[in-house]
């Protein structure tokens, strides 16, 4: 089934490739002087597993450079070239314009198609031991990169968790200590933001939680537990604050290898920084037909 998720996009991507084209051609193209403007054929390899993710933001830079993309490959398809390679689209256009997009393009989605490659093996590993929470990806995004990584995660089939500090309030230690309690922190919150927008509390303890519910949080995150104690303690906040629904959150240093001992009943979302951070690139190159 086609991957829709580039429905998602805001026009903003144009600006965003605009500027990055931009850093890369920055004065004079010598390469591209001396290709010439004949008109070429290219193949997109990939030469490593992953699954492919990006491809709205690989058509944008080379419609911006004047080219035009093929794919033979649908986006969110899991490739594996099983040591050698596989072809997955054609770009075609003058030479030196294949060339002056090539390595924003590659460095985009090799990129990207490693994030929504870790978002795929983390929901899949959550499927597997039946955790119908959300697996998330968290704000720890390369700046300026944010949407790209973020895209990730959606084709990989992971929760974005919140885009950025507008679209959900989250306190966090440093807003609790300058605020003096959770309990002042929430409502403080809850005064500007109003009542379409949720408040997560990060919480250290369980009596930390239970007040940050009491306060009216939508969210309680258990940061840094270890997994039997936030198992435990999910299901007590659950048990303990039945009347008042709220959502609980595993996170703090969990990664692939850990994961499956958070996926505990009480618990409702799984965020991960390493979803972004230390991710290996699928590996991709882009070569003209000679």
């Amino acid at each position: 089934m086609p991957n829709h998720a580039a429905l998602l996009l805001p026009t903003a991507v144009a600006r965003a490739i605009e500027a990055w084209l931009a850093e890369d051609v920055s004065s004079f193209d010598y390469g591209g002087y001396v290709v010439g403007d004949a008109e070429k054929t290219a193949t997109l390899y990939c030469k490593s597993r992953g699954v492919l993710a990006g491809v709205p933001f690989f058509d944008e830079v080379f419609r911006q450079t004047g080219c035009t993309v093929v794919w033979a490959v649908e986006e969110g398809a899991e490739i594996d070239p099983d040591g050698g390679r596989v072809a997955v689209a054609t770009v075609r256009g003058p030479a030196r314009r294949i060339l002056m997009g090539e390595r924003v393009a590659l460095n985009i989605l090799a990129r990207c198609s490693g994030v929504a490659s870790r978002a795929r093996r983390l929901r899949a590993l959550a499927d597997a031991h039946g955790f119908a929470g959300a697996v998330a990806g968290t704000r720890k995004t390369t700046p300026g990169f944010r949407l790209v990584e973020k895209y990730g995660m959606e084709v990989g089939g992971a929760d974005t968790h919140r885009m950025d500090l507008s679209t959900m309030v989250m306190l966090k230690d440093n807003h609790v200590w300058a605020t003096g309690s959770i309990t002042r922190a929430v409502a403080e919150a809850r005064r500007v933001a109003g009542f379409s927008v949720k408040i997560e509390v990060e919480c250290q303890s369980e009596a930390e939680a239970a007040e940050a519910i009491e306060a009216g949080a939508d969210i309680v995150m258990l940061d840094n537990f270890p997994p039997a104690a936030l198992n435990a303690a999910a299901l007590s906040l659950k048990s303990r604050h039945a009347r008042r629904p709220v959502l609980v959150e595993a996170s703090g240093g969990i990664t692939e290898e850990t994961a499956a001992q958070y996926m505990g009943p009480g618990v409702d979302i799984i965020s991960f920084g390493s979803m972004t951070q230390g991710v290996p690139h699928v590996d991709f190159s882009l070569k003209i037909a000679h």
